[in-house]
């Protein structure tokens, strides 16, 4: 079913007429689309015979004429393509990640991948501005964008990264060996993901499925798969204000290499963000105005977003919330009131709150309610999550600056595409709608990421405008006339839309923006890969040590930046000790094994107490501020020599004590 037709557009302007690209007004009557029609093919004739200058009649973008024409130009996109593709494949086979160092992946990289990126950029530019190709085309070059982006590190790394999607890898495991959800009074703080159980609940199943020992075997590949689950929605939504293909690409593109803040690995977030758009591509493109038939077709509509929306909210926390609040900012428009959307959702999400996610909320309530209101505290990153060291502060001012840059275009499309930010405005507002979260809780440092997640969708349509040329209506053309500036002309009386290109001086500059944005996104993702690596020794470690780990023992390490950190949760308790007060922290300092070693005694037999030193710890500690290397060197080394602990294990990823009887 075509898109709706804003209230703006009376009913009977032919589709002609309209502004390709933006939504649809309704057919007009048959003698008038017979005239277009011939009028239609009159044009085409005479165009045919005599290409069309810039200054003539351009409807809008997808009327320009093509870059240049001759043999072979049909297949041309190609070659860049498969080059860069090329240059990719050459630059994983000859790059060593054994040794990252504080720009992680970044420096490790053979520069022929940059080439490459660089070279799909610019063949991604030249193709989708040419209104000739077929959007299979600019299909072909964003998946091998995603291929660059996503594919590389799970190609690289023989293991998974990322100690989150290590840690959902071991609530798969629990529910696999539980067979069913438990309560708080067995799991303590970690029968939060048993409240919200349905991304991990899918897992155990596809597990099972596929009959592989864990999720760990594919996870790797789950940023690619994320990435692209993500693709639909946003076709759906930007083809919903624009029919030019080089506006919805270049969106999507932008869309792409913005997304830096890393919540596509394998967590909930990942696949209930897809199911966020989702949700709001139904609601956009169905619930509309005029935007779809009443009655039993509506039905249907109602209930496919109830089921995505159940979906998204028996998988996560925040994106119910974020949900709720994009469908009301909907609402504020004229064409967007119908409230059974918003009602779905907050029905839902109330419900699940009151029932099965009772327990958690009843104790996190009173600080909840604490940081409503303070925004400073809410984005501030804190202790254990300040970038320290040159590699982590370049690679964290890169991410700003891309993310930045990104939303000033949005401003500047904002402001330039005036036609657009009336077309668009559900898009606008739903970029605008997660900004009060800041207002609502700091979701653990992370709100100020989540946010800039949710606001990109957005962000990237109306950024991607601003990189095009202007659309303008007649009445501007007219005016700008009328005060001596140079227009195109058009015949009075139309409501038709023309466009002004950039001029030669500032035509380098969109293709410019638009590569450094692609290059950009590599320091801002994978820039603090020596903290999300793990390498296979430091995984064979760690096994090792929950091989031994009987029920009722305690396993104690710097921090949790490591893989398996939460193996076998349900029967072996965990101790970070740099997630302590800081005097304890400093306590430790003094006096390492003394400490710990009285910090692990109350471990009963059975039980064993462990400690576990790593080189995921130390990247840790020290790109984010927390304890240098010398200081954690001088924990273990005195742990190494205190006859309080005795070796386990030892490898070149680290080393594994435990308390000896007694001491």
């Amino acid at each position: 079913m075509p898109p709706s037709v804003p209230p703006s557009v009376p009913p009977s302007v032919p589709p002609s007429a309209q502004p390709s690209g933006l939504p649809g007004a309704a057919a007009a009557r048959t003698p008038r689309r017979a005239v277009v029609r011939f009028l239609r093919a009159s044009f085409a004739r005479v165009s045919s015979s005599k290409p069309r200058s810039v200054a003539e009649h351009v409807t809008d973008l997808a009327d320009l004429p093509p870059a240049w024409t001759g043999r072979g130009s049909a297949a041309w996109p190609a070659v860049p393509l498969l080059a860069a593709l090329a240059l990719w494949a050459y630059a994983v086979r000859h790059t060593d990640v054994s040794h990252l160092d504080d720009f992680g992946l970044v420096t490790a990289l053979h520069p022929a991948f940059w080439a490459g990126l660089a070279l799909l950029t610019g063949g991604f530019w030249f193709t989708v501005r040419d209104p000739e190709r077929r959007s299979a085309w600019s299909f072909a070059y964003v998946l091998g964008l995603l291929v660059m982006e996503r594919a590389t590190q799970a190609v690289l790394y023989p293991t998974p990264l990322y100690s989150w999607a290590w840690k959902h890898d071991g609530v798969i495991d629990h529910l696999l060996t539980a067979g069913g959800l438990q309560t708080a009074g067995q799991l303590g703080d970690m029968a939060v993901y048993d409240q919200w159980p349905g991304f991990f609940a899918a897992q155990a199943a596809l597990v099972r499925l596929l009959g592989v020992e864990s999720a760990s075997m594919y996870m790797a590949w789950w940023p690619l798969v994320s990435s692209l689950l993500l693709l639909l929605p946003l076709l759906l939504i930007y083809r919903t204000y624009t029919e030019d293909r080089r506006l919805i690409w270049t969106a999507v593109w932008l869309f792409y290499v913005a997304n830096w803040v890393g919540q596509d690995y394998f967590s909930p977030q990942s696949v209930a963000f897809a199911l966020h758009l989702g949700v709001l591509a139904v609601v956009l493109r169905r619930y509309g105005r005029s935007g779809g038939r009443r009655g039993q077709r509506q039905a249907v509509w109602t209930v496919l977003i109830t089921v995505l929306i159940v979906a998204i909210v028996i998988s996560h926390q925040l994106t119910p919330g974020m949900l709720v609040v994009s469908l009301l900012a909907l609402c504020l428009t004229r064409r967007y009131r119908g409230w059974v959307p918003p009602v779905t959702a907050v029905v839902i999400f109330l419900a699940w709150c009151l029932t099965a996610a009772l327990p958690f909320l009843s104790a996190a309530m009173p600080d909840m309610i604490r940081s409503v209101g303070d925004v400073g505290a809410n984005v501030e990153t804190g202790y254990g999550a300040t970038p320290t060291g040159t590699g982590a502060i370049a690679t964290s001012w890169a991410a700003r600056l891309l993310s930045g840059s990104v939303l000033l275009l949005a401003l500047a499309g904002v402001v330039r595409q005036r036609v657009l930010r009336h077309r668009a405005l559900p898009l606008l507002l739903l970029a605008a709608a997660p900004l009060p979260m800041f207002a609502a809780s700091s979701y653990g440092s992370e709100m100020i990421f989540r946010v800039l997640m949710f606001m990109l969708p957005g962000a990237a349509f109306f950024a991607a405008a601003a990189l095009l040329p202007r659309v303008r209506t007649l009445a501007g053309d007219a005016a700008a006339r009328q005060a001596g500036r140079r227009g195109p002309a058009l015949g009075a009386g139309r409501r038709r839309f023309a466009l002004t290109l950039p001029g030669r001086r500032v035509a380098w500059l969109p293709p410019l923006v638009l590569v450094a944005a692609t290059l950009a996104f590599v320091p801002s993702y994978s820039g603090k890969d020596r903290i999300n690596y793990f390498p296979p020794q430091e995984v064979a470690l760690v096994h090792e040590l929950f091989d031994r780990a009987t029920a009722g023992s305690l396993v104690v390490a710097p921090d949790r930046n490591y893989p398996l950190a939460y193996a076998s949760y349900w029967n072996v308790d965990h101790y970070w000790f740099l997630e302590d007060d800081k005097r304890h922290v400093e306590e430790i300092l003094r006096d390492p094994a003394a400490v710990l070693a009285r910090d692990m005694a109350a471990v009963e037999p059975p039980g064993r107490a462990y400690v576990l030193f790593t080189r995921g710890q130390t990247a840790n500690s020290e790109m984010n501020g927390m304890l240098d290397g010398a200081q954690l060197a001088h924990i273990r080394t005195s742990v190494a020599a205190s006859p309080r602990f005795a070796l386990v294990a030892r490898n070149s990823a680290g080393a594994v004590y435990t308390l000896r009887t007694g001491s």
